[in-house]
């Protein structure tokens, strides 16, 4: 059963792998205090206004249960103000699980990894965490990537760079396995059809895989011989109803389906629920920073678009 999602029934065609594929914790409350401008405001300072009244709406948490409650974040890519948005939203939770790519993109990998590190969250590596550690798989990526790369590996510390180092490329927590990529491939592989999906569950150790690196919140469900494939809104809750599933809860940190919110999920492992959410923060913030640090433009300006 699912509530706010688009739904359609496998088999499907094969789709192509996206051109050059393989290139491409918490403050308890978001408690900054900004301030209005009411009288004499020009337009750009009332759509600021506007921004800050959605931050500050979005500061209590969005899902309280009386189940079990993980969060599950992937794709952060170094950006804290997202993280730091996602994490008060989650509200009061059991766990906070990442699928990697903590790094890579955004201008904060320090305050991320240092973020996490507090949550006590539990994860994987993505191929920009491999990456970042001085791994062969920058050799992939765009020039664009590349070049926010280099700097990543030369603006880390060291404690960053030894806590990259440690995640493991697969994990099995709870009912669940996760991996960046897919089951089969855990770094590269984008999970982003039906028969690539299937191939996965037919591989799948546990009855829930968690995977990113897509940076679009989906779900793939066994059900009956046939893959079903649901499609989230902010705010979708899935019954799993013991079906086998691969399940993305999309981009924190850089979010690819046209929608700049943050997005998440919460698992509920014991009682086979998934809820997903969308969170503003400020992005415009991130966006100066990474100008700052003299990140490529185009890298800058796709946060404000969500693709």
């Amino acid at each position: 059963m699912l509530r706010g999602a688009r739904s359609e029934r496998g088999p499907g065609k094969p789709d192509r792998e996206p051109n050059g594929a393989r290139q491409t914790d918490t403050q308890a409350v978001y408690d900054r205090r900004r301030r209005f401008f009411r009288a004499g405001e020009t337009s750009e300072e009332g759509d600021r206004r506007a921004l800050e009244d959605r931050l500050r709406r979005a500061s209590g948490p969005l899902l309280q249960s009386a189940g079990m409650r993980i969060a599950v974040l992937s794709d952060i890519h170094a950006n804290l103000h997202a993280l730091d948005a996602v994490l008060a939203a989650a509200g009061e939770v059991d766990a906070v699980w990442h699928l990697g790519d903590v790094v890579g993109y955004g201008p904060d990998p320090d305050g991320v990894v240092d973020r996490l590190r507090e949550v006590d969250a539990k994860g994987v590596r993505g191929n920009h965490d491999a990456a970042a550690c001085g791994g062969s798989e920058i050799d992939w990526f765009n020039p664009e990537a590349r070049r926010a790369m280099e700097w990543t590996r030369a603006a880390i510390s060291d404690a960053t760079r030894a806590w990259l180092t440690d995640l493991p490329e697969r994990r099995t927590l709870e009912t669940s396995e996760l991996v960046h990529g897919s089951p089969r491939e855990p770094l590269w592989e984008y999970v982003m059809s039906v028969p690539v999906a299937r191939a996965n569950l037919a591989v799948l150790k546990s009855p829930i895989g968690l995977h990113g690196h897509t940076h679009v919140p989906v779900a793939y469900l066994e059900d009956d011989g046939r893959v079903e494939v649901v499609g989230p809104d902010g705010g979708s809750e899935l019954v799993l109803r013991e079906r086998r599933a691969l399940i993305n809860p999309g981009s924190v940190g850089q979010p690819r389906d046209g929608d700049p919110d943050a997005s998440f999920m919460v698992l509920d492992p014991e009682g086979g629920t998934v809820a997903w959410h969308r969170v503003p923060y400020d992005i415009e913030a991130v966006q100066h920073a990474m100008q700052s640090a003299g990140l490529p433009a185009s890298l800058v300006a796709r946060l404000s678009v969500g693709l």
